[in-house]
């Protein structure tokens, strides 16, 4: 048997040398500072093609207000399930389409509670009903937060909840609530599912 000395301790075959240490440094440092560069200079809003409908998810399309640009930051859209985020301004035009298996009323309590839930925000006013112009039958109210206004709405059909939210300033919404509320009436459910 022999005996295991100190140069055997430390002169091990997996060890890494300095160049290779050296490297991996290298690689580390330009992933973190060329990463966040590359992520600042690609766009987080893109042009909406006007008068085409734009596919939430699950089937859920609608016509986005002219003018529109679509915030890919907040914009997930899939096969059972999808979020669209839209801005018009300083105004945020948010639709999310999940599978629901509750009825219009819970769906509406589930978001006015999610709604209420942030820190600031009440609710006001009475809800109305609404529909769309493809047969979506829903609820719609408004809330506030401070000196942010906003609208939500909320559809079921077809298993599946579709929750409209807008929010801005009190005189951002009042410029841009016509063209959200119209673009609101186009939202579909075309299958696909």
């Amino acid at each position: 048997m022999g005996t295991v000395t100190r140069r055997h301790l430390t002169d091990l075959p997996s060890t890494p040398g300095l160049l290779s240490a050296l490297l991996l440094v290298a690689i580390l440092a330009a992933l973190s500072l060329g990463l966040p560069a590359l992520d600042r200079a690609v766009p987080s809003q893109r042009a909406v093609p006007s008068g085409e409908p734009y596919r939430v998810g699950a089937g859920v399309t609608v016509l986005p207000p002219a003018g529109a640009t679509l915030d890919v930051t907040g914009t997930r859209p899939g096969d059972d399930r999808g979020t669209a985020l839209f801005r018009l301004g300083r105004v945020r035009y948010s639709i999310v389409v999940q599978p629901f298996d509750g009825d219009l009323t819970a769906a509406a309590v589930r978001l006015r509670q999610r709604i209420t839930g942030n820190s600031g925000y009440q609710v006001t006013g009475t809800q109305l009903a609404v529909s769309t112009a493809g047969g979506l039958a829903g609820l719609q109210g408004g809330y506030t937060a401070g000196d942010r206004g906003g609208r939500y709405a909320v559809f079921v059909a077809h298993g599946l909840s579709v929750e409209v939210t807008v929010s801005g300033a009190d005189l951002d919404l009042d410029h841009t609530l016509p063209a959200i509320d119209a673009s609101t009436r186009t939202l579909r459910y075309e299958g696909g599912r």
